[in-house]
């Protein structure tokens, strides 16, 4: 992605409007982590086996891997700014229907709609975070989803205490939405206005009622970025869900230890997001990538080939800081493919990347049940090599491709 070093500094529109993707990315990453810490209440009240409540959690990113494609048209229709909105407003007015669901499927139903809606915000919300970073001339894609991170563990901070202090679910949930639909009625207000691609030095981009006719170039570059971000994927959700099971079954560690992977990995994450502005700006986002995914396949190898508790939570915490660059320059990078509308490149590549999260699971619990965890884990260090390796998309557009 090529920024403008010598631009002004922002005017009170782009600040404003920084702002506002903010609030869009806090509203994002708040809104399902508050229903995190309620999900033995909601299995013991509609008496579900774990399968069951496995499955209808499951249904969160079909909906998004079903529907999830929509939200290119939807962006290129609306804009950026009014599709994040709209959906994210969608996603919090379904999240008190989770506490009332009476059966399985309409808990499943529920939870898919969240799933497709947060798909739809996420698409939406990176692309508009696109134009703010275009009008600032500078790397400011890492901070928004560093503020996700943030938001993310705020949530659930917020679901365990209501939790705990026995707040009702269902008003705990309508109360959350009250704040998320504020939240993303302050963005609306704030949010830039204009055409979807003012911002953009690239060249003609397709309108919204215009057929892309992609030059294999970019079709190659959101194969690659996917690629990317799959396997990042795999590696950012390698310590949520299996962090605790490989350090509590395999090495013996007490219970207050086997949650500090997950932990561990999400706060240096954040560390990695709220850094990786000026580290995109200093060395570029390929060396930023390549860098960070060979130090989370150095971290996790050496904690696997030394297994201990504290290496452990070391290996996944340096994961955690090891990717935490490579959603936002990926999703960045795709919003900036000559010829391409931002939304629909942002919509593919962070498609493909959903794909990541669903497939490893699953290789690395197979692979564990032949063998053994410490095992099926070397699939994260192998996927952090892949991803060096294909770092190179994350290359800004040469120079010639930036004219108008």
């Amino acid at each position: 992605m090529a920024l403008d070093r010598n631009r002004t500094a922002p005017d009170g529109e782009a600040r404003r409007a920084r702002l506002a993707v903010g609030l869009l990315f806090f509203q994002n990453g708040f809104t399902y982590s508050n229903v995190v810490p309620w999900l033995p209440t909601i299995k013991d009240q509609l008496d579900l086996s774990n399968a069951a409540l496995g499955t209808a959690i499951a249904a969160m990113p079909l909906g998004a891997i079903l529907l999830g494609m929509l939200a290119g048209p939807f962006i290129a229709r609306f804009g950026s700014g009014r599709a994040a909105v709209t959906t994210g407003i969608l996603g919090a007015l379904l999240l008190p229907l989770v506490a009332v669901a009476p059966e399985w499927w309409v808990l499943a139903a529920v939870l898919f709609g969240i799933g497709t809606a947060d798909a739809w915000t996420d698409a939406a919300m990176n692309a508009h975070g696109l134009r703010v970073q275009r009008r600032y001339g500078r790397t400011i894609i890492n901070t928004f989803h560093a503020v996700w991170s943030i938001a993310a563990v705020s949530g659930g901070l917020v679901g365990s205490l209501m939790a705990g202090l026995g707040v009702p679910i269902a008003a705990h949930f309508s109360g959350a939405a009250i704040v998320l639909v504020g939240l993303a009625a302050v963005a609306w207000r704030l949010l830039l206005p204009g055409p979807e691609h003012a911002e953009r030095a690239d060249g003609h981009v397709p309108g919204p009622g215009e057929v892309m006719r992609l030059p294999w170039r970019a079709i190659g570059l959101m194969a690659a970025l996917g690629g990317l971000l799959m396997m990042a994927g795999g590696a950012e959700d390698s310590a949520a869900s299996w962090g605790a099971v490989y350090t509590r079954d395999e090495l013996a560690a007490p219970l207050f230890l086997a949650g500090l992977p997950f932990v561990a990995c999400q706060a240096l994450m954040t560390l990695g997001r709220l850094t990786g502005d000026r580290l995109t700006d200093r060395f570029g986002a390929v060396a930023v990538a390549r860098c960070g995914t060979l130090l989370a396949a150095l971290g996790l190898s050496a904690a696997l080939l030394v297994p201990s508790p504290l290496t452990a939570i070391a290996g996944f915490g340096l994961v955690g800081l090891g990717v935490a660059t490579l959603f936002p320059l990926g999703l960045a990078a795709a919003g900036e493919i000559p010829g391409v509308r931002s939304g629909d490149g942002v919509t593919v590549v962070a498609w493909l990347a959903r794909v990541g999260f669903l497939a490893f699971p699953p290789l690395v619990g197979t692979l564990a049940d032949a063998t053994s965890l410490g095992v099926g884990l070397w699939v994260i260090p192998a996927s952090a090599v892949i991803a060096a390796l294909l770092a190179p998309a994350l290359r800004p557009a040469p120079a010639r491709s930036q004219a108008v």
